[in-house]
């Protein structure tokens, strides 16, 4: 019987208290770390029912498999030891030998990778699509067309697919339909509440939000949770019980830190927007975002994240980011921390310039991740080095 996980009217609640074990655990308020690789055997006939680190079935990750299950309004849930993890035992679980892939064309670079460079090891072939496009779509669909995968935002350009119109898409074709819903978050957009089967995390970001855990995770029906756990287990990308304990204390504050993230991030692209020495910043919440209306109607925020260019391009990003002084210079996202990155050099470089190119991810391109700092702060930082790099002088040419 698939699971009835449903606890407080508003996710804030449901982020402190879904999932703890009750009664508490010898009264503890905190949920106590099992670090133990098997447990007593109480029961059962399948090898899937043996209590091991492996199987990912710990009462620590338990816990969490609920917690997030009742956050993004799934049936069940499973975590395991990174993002790609998720996203790679997740597609491999829904695709078999012989079958055929839409996915998105812009993409996180290691997604794009095992796409481009993994998939067609396992039988499995893809073609790209325009998520702003879905009159498109038909022309690709073939008859071992299996699934479609998206990204709620596009990582680092911000774009924003048709969703809507790729679950009626999926169920037109019977396809199972998969988003990365890392940058947007449960607390900005539920996939599962808008028709899609699967929802996939990096956890190392907004789940866990404090830069000290790799973890991933993948929401859904119990059916296909249940293919992917099954698979997990033999491939064995189990996450550990202490890291499942920072991922649970870190989801109970997800809610007051990504809407905070969001007011920063909209304050923060308006600023930038202003400046003349920026020739273009990609966030959704900005009118001038070519989604902007699509993101309103689907999103209860525009979320933490936003890129954006110089006109002096590869150089003057450099050159910014050596002077910026409170955001970290590191690539990932989603900590109470500002992280602030070149994706050619860091999430996107596996990729092809030419391919990086033809997306829009220009050598110049700065990607931010807006922590918990105050905005005024944030603000008074990329003015002082915005102001630095205008008054930088230009080479002359040799």
């Amino acid at each position: 019987m698939a699971k009835k996980l449903r606890w407080f009217k508003h996710l804030g609640t449901n982020a402190v208290h879904a999932g703890e074990p009750l009664p508490r655990v010898l009264g503890s308020v905190s949920m106590p770390i099992f670090q133990s690789a098997m447990f007593e055997t109480l029961g059962g006939e399948d090898y899937h029912d043996i209590r091991y680190i492996r199987l990912n079935n710990t009462p620590n990750h338990i816990a969490l498999h609920e917690k997030l299950a009742v956050i993004e309004g799934g049936e069940d849930a499973l975590v395991m030891a990174s993002g790609m993890a998720a996203i790679s035992t997740t597609v491999l679980a829904v695709l078999s030998k012989g079958d055929h892939l839409l996915i998105q064309n812009c993409l996180y670079g290691g997604t794009h990778d095992f796409v481009t460079k993994n998939l067609g090891q396992f039988g499995i072939t893809y073609d790209f699509i325009d998520g702003n496009s879905p009159g498109s779509w038909e022309e690709k669909l073939r008859a071992n067309t299996k699934a479609i995968y998206v990204e709620t935002m596009t990582n680092p350009l911000l774009e924003v697919a048709d969703h809507k119109a790729v679950v009626r898409f999926a169920k037109k074709h019977g396809l199972v339909s998969m988003i990365d819903n890392t940058f947007a978050s449960p607390v900005n957009f539920r996939p599962l509440e808008h028709g899609f089967d699967l929802s996939l995390h990096s956890a190392t970001k907004y789940l866990n939000g404090h830069s000290d855990i790799v973890a991933g995770a993948v929401i859904g029906s119990s059916e296909l949770v249940g293919r992917v756990k099954r698979l997990l287990d033999h491939l064995g990308g189990s996450l550990d019980p202490h890291a499942c304990f920072l991922l649970h204390r870190g989801m109970k504050t997800l809610d007051v830190r990504v809407k905070f993230q969001n007011a920063s991030a909209l304050k923060l692209a308006k600023y930038l927007a202003s400046r003349h020495e920026i020739s273009k910043v990609n966030y959704p919440g900005l009118s001038t975002h070519p989604q902007h209306k699509r993101a309103t109607e689907l999103f209860d925020g525009y979320g933490g994240m936003l890129s954006f260019e110089l006109h002096g391009g590869k150089k003057a990003a450099e050159s910014f980011l050596r002077r910026v002084g409170i955001p970290v210079v590191a690539p990932s996202l989603g900590g109470v921390e500002s992280l602030i990155t070149i994706p050619a050099k860091t999430s996107h470089a596996g990729m092809s310039r030419e391919d990086r190119l033809k997306l829009g991810i220009t050598d110049g391109l700065i990607r931010f991740s807006v922590g918990i700092e105050a905005t005024e702060d944030l603000v008074e930082d990329f003015e002082q080095a915005l102001d630095s790099v205008r008054k930088e002088p230009v080479a002359k040419p040799a």
